[in-house]
């Protein structure tokens, strides 16, 4: 036992004392050390190498198994959210069967299928007073003076100006823009004003109105210029004194876009010569005087 001890000592020190050996030799022969050091790494690479496949492969089985559990585990939550989508498909067959036909009893006038014109957007003739943009369709694509201009799924805001080959898009954070909408979750009217800052204002909101952050806005189709159900923006400040809304548009982003033809004649076109669109849906709500939007 007393040799075993110190040979335990002996071992020890002697560890101290190489490691005090091998920092003088570094200090004194630093070349030399380096080329030690690169040998030995050399040599015990490889040995390191073998050592970590096992480590390795142990790693890689955990994995497997884990990864195992958790696709059954996935498996079994999407078949029940299969069975719950394949119930609702059926609800709404069945709802869209029963639509169908109140329909037909009451006669019902169903909605106008717009016509699409996509452009693209060249030029931001913006700035710090107004915001508008430059598409490339005119009136030779049939674009006329106040068509609602979309993009990314919501309302961009409405054509301005019409050349033959271009067209002006005010868009809706203009401070001459003003859009009539509705809050889709209480039904409120109200009108979406731009401010010349990124988040238009509601103005005309009742003062009890219940309206809450994250409550969606979308036109009204009052006024004859927008169809009804287009998405403008969610409310982001409902403080008091001012509701402000987010536009649903990616304005920074917005590269094309879609150039709505709804037959609605809220605004006249301009005087000059209109190309005349034979299949165009028959226009409605026409007035001599037509309201400014």
């Amino acid at each position: 036992m007393p040799v075993r001890v110190w040979g335990q000592r002996f071992a020890f020190l002697a560890l101290i004392a190489l490691s005090f050996a091998l920092m003088f030799l570094n200090k004194a022969e630093p070349e030399a050390f380096e080329r030690a050091r690169t040998v030995v790494v050399d040599a015990v690479t490889p040995v390191l190498n073998m050592m970590s496949r096992p480590v390795e492969a142990g790693q890689a089985a955990i994995i497997s198994v884990e990864s195992f559990f958790l696709v059954r585990t996935e498996n079994a939550r999407l078949q029940e959210e299969n069975a719950r989508l394949l119930h609702w498909v059926q609800v709404a067959r069945q709802l869209g069967v029963e639509n169908a036909t109140l329909r037909a009893q009451l006669d019902f006038v169903p909605d106008i299928r717009p016509r699409a014109v996509t452009a693209r957007v060249v030029a931001d003739t913006g700035g710090a007073f107004f915001h508008s943009l430059l598409i490339d369709a005119g009136a030779q694509n049939f674009v006329r003076r106040g068509q609602a201009v979309v993009s990314h799924g919501a309302l961009l805001g409405r054509v301005a100006e019409v050349g033959q080959r271009s067209a002006r898009v005010l868009v809706l954070t203009d401070l001459n823009s003003r859009i009539p909408a509705i809050v889709e979750s209480t039904g409120d009217r109200v009108i979406v004003t731009g401010n010349n800052t990124p988040w238009p204002d509601l103005t005309y909101l009742e003062p009890n109105s219940p309206i809450s952050v994250g409550d969606r806005i979308i036109t009204s189709g009052h006024g004859g210029v927008f169809p009804p159900g287009l998405m403008i923006g969610l409310v982001v400040d409902a403080g008091e004194g001012r509701v402000s809304i987010q536009p649903a548009v990616p304005l920074a982003r917005v590269s094309e876009a879609r150039v709505l033809d709804y037959g609605v004649n809220g605004i006249l076109p301009s005087p000059e010569n209109m190309p005349a669109r034979p299949d165009a849906p028959a226009a409605v709500g026409t007035t001599s005087g037509g309201s400014k939007q």
